[in-house]
């Protein structure tokens, strides 16, 4: 993949998988497939779109360009699936 102007590996359009907790439970936690878009706010910067919200795509998020590598991340901080 290019980098883009924020340098990280991603371009609008990729799919990729992050490890989301559920903000009214912090204790659950599971593998969420999102969306590398434009960030609607600033389009020259890329966002996460993930259960209907936008976040801003930063190198400080934990991002995972296959499901199979976020739940070998998941499993070694959380326990298996």
């Amino acid at each position: 993949m290019d980098l883009n102007s924020q340098n990280l590996p991603y371009a609008a359009g990729d799919v990729v998988y992050v490890i989301y907790r559920n903000p009214h439970t912090q204790s659950v936690a599971n593998v969420q497939e999102a969306a590398v878009v434009k960030n609607p706010e600033n389009p020259d910067e890329l966002a996460l779109f993930l259960y209907e919200t936008y976040y801003p795509l930063t190198d400080e998020l934990a991002v995972y360009p296959s499901e199979a590598e976020a739940e070998e991340v998941y499993n070694q901080s959380f326990g298996d699936l």
